[in-house]
């Protein structure tokens, strides 16, 4: 819900503080700038032209739902999960009671939902650009509040109001990371690694994971983030059956590029189920 984040988001424009109004249907800013809240409870906060890059679409965000509620990628969101544990441990004072998360490209809300179960008091900032997604976002934990916006403009966040940062296959901003973290905040990372979901890149053609993702990525972060010690590879297999592939595939940037058509018959060609690896790279990062 958006009052339990009001405190730490700005106005896209000029980053002055927002309040609820009208009973939170309205978010309005000290420079009397006002955003609607969606009747499902997710705000739209982007300044100048608007979201310019395009989010999942509705068939991608209900893909995503079916996939992750079958448990597939359970040991992924319990290693971010772990993480966070790991970032607040070693960083949080006894002061803060209530811990700030900002998931960027928070989907519908898997990830960051597990976290805040997880870690007493906590709130989390939902990030996304598709609007399916933030109607599911919006209601997927009480202390969630969903937000529409582009990780690549600036952040409707305040200065150094957050203690953590997750990024689970998603875009990254280091330098609005670096502006909106705790001084002692952290971000935690999770990338896919060459041979992820490689079984199924032959028989269905499926994008692959390029090399030197994680180094490009802390380079990209230098100046404003730096890795904290080494990353750690995790890696699992699945048991996929016809109908998990296709959601798999479904939610996955590969959707834009395979014809549906096409996609369907290189799935009947498959066995009834297949072992996939699961492959990713789990990198924190903190303010440089």
């Amino acid at each position: 819900m958006l009052n339990h984040v009001i405190d730490l988001l700005a106005d896209p424009a000029d980053l002055t503080p927002l309040s609820g109004a009208d009973d939170f249907s309205r978010l309005v800013s000290e420079s009397g700038h006002s955003f609607d809240v969606a009747k499902q409870g997710y705000v739209t906060l982007a300044a100048g032209a608007g979201i310019k890059h395009q989010g999942d679409d509705a068939a991608m965000v209900a893909a995503r739902e079916t996939f992750l509620s079958q448990g597939h990628f359970a040991p992924f969101v319990e290693a971010v999960t772990d993480a966070v544990h790991e970032v607040f441990d070693e960083t949080l004072s006894d002061e803060v009671r209530t811990p700030a998360i900002l998931e960027v490209g928070a989907g519908t809300g898997y990830y960051l939902s597990h976290t805040l179960d997880d870690v007493e008091g906590a709130v989390g900032i939902g990030l996304d650009t598709s609007v399916p997604a933030a109607k599911l976002l919006a209601k997927a934990h009480p202390r969630i509040g969903a937000v529409v916006a582009d990780v690549w403009q600036r952040l409707p966040i305040r200065n150094n109001v957050l203690n953590a940062i997750t990024v689970v296959f998603a875009p990254r901003n280091p330098a609005e990371f670096a502006r909106v973290l705790a001084d002692d905040g952290q971000v935690v990372v999770l990338t896919a690694d060459p041979g992820h979901l490689d079984e199924l890149r032959d028989p269905l053609g499926i994008l692959s994971v390029e090399d030197g993702k994680v180094e490009r990525m802390i380079e990209q972060a230098a100046g404003y983030l730096a890795p904290v010690g080494d990353p750690e590879l995790i890696e699992f297999p699945m048991t996929l059956d016809r109908d998990s592939i296709a959601a798999q595939v479904g939610m996955s940037p590969s959707a834009r590029h395979i014809d549906p058509a096409d996609l369907a018959v290189r799935l009947s060609a498959l066995p009834d189920t297949m072992t996939v690896t699961a492959r990713a790279q789990l990198t924190r990062l903190a303010k440089s």
